[in-house]
């Protein structure tokens, strides 16, 4: 009887270890093709790079060019609605703000199309309370997830909103918030301005600030309200592939989390899920040797004395946890009392 366990012991775990080696070089190859894309130049790369990190985790079950279909249907809604609509403003970028105004208008509003006979009704893009952070199930901050359910959050709206500008050739800038992303963009008439897709309006920047978990030392660091390019926008792509990939593998893989961190740290210095990330993989292995050992051990102190390191760092630069309630009631805030925060010029 002992030998039949031993022998189904041993046979389930060389199982478990050909399934993680399966996974890993999925997910490797899926680093190296992101790497590839944050090198090299090509217009639709970030929509490439947000529909290989999300179907690595998917077990690759989505076809990128029925990804490609769906995204391209929108970019053709996205034309009908900047045709049908004439945008009073007459400044040189006059055409690439009516793309914005007609994404902003799909992914807010409800549209009436008709096509000769055939009437068609597209509806808005909705805020989806659940699981806002996608803590219990990552799938809730895919663009897949979105397009299937038109439900999404401040992870899958503003790539969303990104990959369609890109398609279009006008330039949108993810840029970072407390737990939270949003759309920088540039006009010749207001500057720069901000698209806020979970409650569909323009805010100034005050209303980052207004949630008083924005230190000063955060924005003199970066750490929030830049306009980021295409490669530190990748580079948040980069970290999801990792936090993907320890939820894959339960952190068995510590040094494959801690490589993709550390090469979005590269292109985007200070970002804060990248730091919050490997201190929780460090952690990991802290907890893992202890247990191992049950004392303390020279890699035990050096791990600790890593993730001690880093969490002063990030603390110094102006990080300051925000809780989930108050995000919650930050987000209500801005659709409630939007006249606080609306930028009226637009």
């Amino acid at each position: 009887m002992n030998k039949k366990i031993t022998f189904l012991t041993i046979a389930l775990s060389i199982s478990i270890n050909v399934l993680y080696s399966q996974v890993k070089n999925q997910y490797i190859n899926v680093f190296t093709e992101l790497q590839y894309l944050i090198d090299n130049e090509s217009q639709y790369r970030f929509k490439r790079a947000v529909f290989i990190t999300e179907n690595v985790f998917l077990d690759n079950t989505v076809k990128y060019s029925d990804f490609c279909k769906v995204i391209n249907n929108y970019k053709s809604l996205v034309e009908e609605s900047k045709n049908a609509n004439i945008l009073k403003y007459n400044y040189k970028d006059k055409i690439n703000m009516e793309y914005h105004a007609a994404i902003f208008a799909i992914m807010t509003d409800t549209i009436n199309i008709k096509f000769d006979t055939l009437s068609l009704t597209h509806t808005p893009f909705s805020y989806d309370f659940d699981d806002i952070w996608g803590n219990v199930n990552w799938e809730q901050m895919f663009v897949n997830k979105l397009l299937a359910t038109h439900k999404g959050n401040c992870h899958s709206l503003p790539f969303f909103y990104k990959i369609l500008a890109d398609e279009l050739g006008v330039e949108a800038h993810l840029s970072l918030a407390p737990n939270h992303m949003y759309i920088k963009t540039k006009s010749e008439k207001y500057g720069w301005y901000n698209t806020e897709l979970s409650s569909a309006m323009f805010p100034v920047d005050a209303w980052i600030m207004a949630s008083g978990y924005i230190h000063l030392n955060a924005i003199q660091n970066s750490l929030y309200m830049s306009a980021l390019d295409d490669k530190q926008s990748i580079a948040i792509c980069m970290t999801d592939l990792a936090e993907g990939y320890a939820r894959k593998t339960n952190f068995t893989d510590p040094d494959f989390i801690i490589m993709c961190c550390d090469t979005a740290l590269k292109y985007l210095p200070n970002y804060v899920n990248a730091n919050l990330l490997k201190i929780k993989t460090l952690k990991h292995q802290l907890v893992t040797e202890l247990n191992k050992t049950n004392q303390e051990t020279q890699k035990s102190d050096k791990l600790f004395a890593e993730m001690e390191l880093l969490s002063t760092n990030l603390y110094l630069l102006g990080y300051r946890q925000m809780p989930k309630k108050m995000y919650l009631n930050w987000l209500v805030s801005l659709k409630q009392e939007c006249e606080k925060y609306t930028n009226k010029r637009l």
